[in-house]
């Protein structure tokens, strides 16, 4: 691309701003929202917290806390993966050692003042902060404590007093012996007390695992030397060092960097792909309002090879500039969505970001090849036309499509509903909702292809019928309509995108929501529903319960997360899925999952079940194994005993309620579900009495509080869904403008063979009476197959949930968005007098 070509290009752009708005601006925001992604990508891999009670330790040593896997994001461990004892002294033998301290960590629940959750360690660790003491000592006995000296604050205690502390269950009375603080202030993510090293095992449950093993290096000693050593002599550890020491500390800021950056990838990617129909969109409609200008161009001698190239020139500077300026509100985005994910709990609050130059550079370099693909999507006919077959385009459309184009569009409709409908009654697990949601994009790209054909059925049939009322407006808006489709169809592709995408993106997720919803109900049979304020139940609650008068059956939960691996060689794939753990006897007086095959009272040992849905995407039926890693990492291939349907509600995956409980961090259960007599809701309150942080609830409040909580796993996607709904109604109205206010000449003609202003202002509001119709009609069309298949995936019936609310939500936001931007438009473009503006430029 010569300086000659840019230099012309630039002038043309000066010389008509006005057509080049449109692209400017689907380009600029584009940008933003890929900027966003980037910056919450590199953030993944770059940004976390400090460390905080780690922050003397040179080097702190962990088990692998995720799952190797080549060339994806490693998946992560739900559960804290730990070490043996052993490995203490396997670390201080190394040369370059100081010192080796073994870290535990107990949830506690102080009930002495205002009360507050709190983690319990070994006094030996409170040198990695370091921890000193302000006042008393440090305890040296099993029924002593030191409290850090904002939790003393707390809990009204100090030097000599005692202190309530619940750890499960169970509650006991401490003398606190000290108060502890650190250097350089609070810590800011937890409240640490400090019981004896071997009071803080024993309270774990498990004396022979530690949590983290914090190193102070000896003098001289490097830190990645060190490591390296360390890893060398020591297998199956992990060193981690510097601003990587906090997720050796935090669980949540590993999963958080896996879930921003796999959320980043997968909507990073979507918006690529609709910013790219969006801008080819545009710049389409840009094109087609310039035939005139490419007639004389042609005329006078250019090549059709030049009009490209002019063209392709136009778009880079268009496209470099709105990616470039795009980049600073996509800063403002990516902070605003920051602060939505920890609004809705999704992210940590102390989790920040890290903004730097990568992610508009690849913004940058993404609009541009978007802006180039699409500006050549739409000169490439333009380019070869004749001149006086590109005036006689300008003046009247063609009546036929390219014949490509129509064998695509044509071929894409029946491909799509086979996506839709036929693939998941076909294809087993997930793949039968992914083929469904697929199903919505090749929709879309049917619409944008056979658009002017769909809008002018859509008028023949809708026209007549809209504006019967209308008289001569109704009949001229109609005739318009007809003879204009192509340019109505570009202007309408990115209105019609959007209902698309968000009544499949919304009532996917209500579907979804729906019957994860409704399985969870009908498959609780309890009576009661036991449950903690605390951090769970402890297992020995059980056994309390059973002893109640009236209560014939008492079913431990306890929930986690596991990776499940399948396929062999290069197609070896994980999916993570929900666990429970129950035990199968008398489990059918308590529960209920809706057992298709098998029977889930054989559920001990080394076997499990699994939903209808896991089963289907792993590839399994009863007899097979299963290659499953517990939330701690733990391998297992147990044997499948039974195949359950509600597995949205409770969970893909069921196994053996003591193997689960082994393999959490806490080893405390989620629930207790109880079988008793009516009335006996007493008798039960009265049997936890002595166990302050256990309730007894019934199975009303049990299902709403579960309602609640899927509600808020649901809202990341309602937030993402919003942005790529905002970026498409900018677009709507960016189109529907730049059509609109392109025909200031038709307006100014029909003002000079007689017509009104209120006639004009008439016509464009049959017009968009038609547009909008035509849009919420097609829009939901596309819309319904993806919808059915979703519903056939999950819950294997034809009717998706869709709350009439959300439905006419949609419709009245899309009749906004075409209303607004045609009906301004046409005003701002009646402002000069018809004399005048019938001489303006194309």
């Amino acid at each position: 691309m010569s300086r000659r070509t840019l230099a012309l290009a630039w002038s043309t752009i000066r010389g008509r701003r006005g057509g080049f708005v449109a692209a400017f601006v689907a380009v600029l925001f584009g940008s933003a929202v890929i900027t966003a992604c980037g910056i919450l990508l590199e953030s993944s891999e770059r940004a976390g917290v400090p460390a905080e009670r780690y922050r003397a330790a040179d080097l702190v040593v962990a088990a692998p806390q995720a799952l190797p896997v080549a060339d994806d994001v490693d998946p992560r461990f739900s559960e804290r993966a730990t070490l043996p004892v052993g490995r203490v002294g396997d670390i201080a033998r190394v040369p370059g050692v100081r010192a080796a301290i073994a870290d535990v960590s107990v949830p506690v629940s102080v009930l002495t003042g205002e009360g507050a959750p709190a983690l319990g360690h070994g006094w030996q660790s409170a040198a990695l902060a370091p921890f000193t003491m302000t006042a008393g000592r440090a305890p040296a006995g099993p029924e002593e404590v030191a409290l850090d000296a904002a939790l003393a604050e707390r809990a009204g205690v100090t030097v000599g007093g005692s202190v309530r502390l619940a750890v499960g269950s169970h509650a006991s009375t401490y003398r606190v012996s000290g108060i502890a603080g650190l250097p350089g202030g609070e810590t800011g993510r937890q409240s640490a007390l400090f019981f004896t090293d071997d009071r803080a095992r024993e309270l774990t449950g498990r004396p022979d695992r530690v949590d983290t093993i914090g190193v102070l290096a000896a003098p001289g000693a490097g830190g990645a030397q060190l490591a390296d050593a360390i890893e060398a002599a020591v297998p199956g550890v992990v060193v981690h060092t510097g601003g990587d020491r906090s997720e050796a500390e935090f669980l949540d800021i590993g999963s958080t960097r896996s879930f921003v950056s796999e959320l980043a990838l997968a909507f990073g990617g979507s918006m690529v792909l609709i910013i790219m129909i969006v801008v080819a969109s545009t710049l389409a409609l840009s094109v087609r309002q310039r035939l005139r200008e490419v007639a004389l161009l042609r005329a006078i001698g250019a090549t059709p090879k030049q009009v490209l190239g002019l063209i392709a020139a136009e778009t880079t500077v268009v496209g470099t500039l709105g990616a470039v300026l795009g980049a600073i509100p996509g800063i403002g985005l990516s902070i605003l969505l920051r602060e939505a994910f920890v609004l809705v709990g999704a992210v940590p609050g102390d989790f920040a970001l890290t903004i730097g130059p990568l992610p508009v550079l690849v913004a940058i370099v993404l609009c541009l090849v978007a802006a180039r693909s699409g500006g050549w999507i739409a000169a490439r006919r333009a380019a070869k036309l004749k001149p006086v077959d590109a005036l006689g385009e300008a003046a009247v459309e063609p009546p036929e499509l390219g014949g490509v184009r129509l064998t695509v569009g044509v071929l894409l409709i029946p491909a799509g509903l086979a996506a839709a409908i036929w693939l998941p009654l076909e294809l087993p697990g997930e793949g039968a909702a992914e083929s469904a949601a697929f199903s919505a994009f090749l929709l879309v790209f049917a619409i944008a292809l056979l658009g002017p054909r769909l809008l002018g059925g859509a008028v023949t049939l809708l026209g007549p019928w809209l504006n019967r009322r209308a008289g001569a407006s109704g009949f001229l808006a109609t005739a318009n309509a007809h003879a204009n489709s192509r340019r109505l169809a570009a202007a309408t592709t990115p209105l019609i995108m959007g209902i698309t995408l968000a009544a499949g993106q919304l009532f996917s997720g209500t579907t979804a929501s729906a019957a994860a919803r409704d399985q969870a109900v009908d498959g609780l049979r309890a009576d009661y529903v036991v449950t903690s304020t605390s951090a769970g139940l402890s297992p020995e609650i059980a056994e309390v319960l059973r002893g109640v008068p009236g209560v014939s059956a008492v079913t431990p939960v306890v929930r986690t997360r596991a990776l499940a691996t399948f396929g062999s060689g290069d197609d070896r794939q994980f999916r993570p899925y929900a666990v429970q753990g129950v035990s199968g006897e008398r489990l059918a007086e308590t529960m209920d999952p809706d057992v298709l095959d098998g029977d889930v009272a054989r559920l001990r040992g080394d076997t499990v079940a699994v939903s209808r849905i896991a089963a289907g995407t792993l590839g399994v039926g009863l007899g097979d194994t299963v290659d499953l890693y517990l939330g701690d990492g733990t391998p297992i291939r147990p044997t499948v005993v039974a195949v359950y349907e509600r597995g949205l509600g409770l969970g893909d995956v069921t196994l053996p309620h003591d193997l689960v409980l082994e393999h959490t961090t806490n080893r405390l259960d989620f629930a207790m579900l109880v079988a008793a007599a009516d009335g006996a809701a007493d008798e039960l309150r009265s049997a936890v009495e002595p166990f302050p942080t256990v309730r007894v609830d019934d199975r009303e409040a049990f299902a709403a509080a579960q309602r609640e909580a899927a509600a808020g796993e649901s809202a990341v996607g309602y937030l993402l869904n919003a942005v790529l709904l905002g970026y498409l109604a900018i677009a709507v109205v960016n189109t529907l403008v730049m059509a609109t206010a392109a025909r200031i000449r038709e307006f100014a003609l029909l003002q000079l063979v007689g017509a009104t202003r209120r006639q004009v202002r008439a016509m464009m509001r049959s017009e968009t009476r038609i547009i909008v119709v035509a849009a919420v009609l097609i829009g939901t069309l596309a819309a319904i197959p993806a919808l059915i298949g979703t519903s056939l995936g999950l819950t294997r019936t034809v009717l998706p949930s869709v709350p009439p609310l959300a439905y006419l939500g949609i419709v009245g936001v899309a009749a906004l968005l075409g209303w607004s931007g045609i009906m301004i438009a046409t005003r701002l473009a009646m402002r000069p007098q018809p004399v005048d503006a019938i001489g303006v430029r194309e």
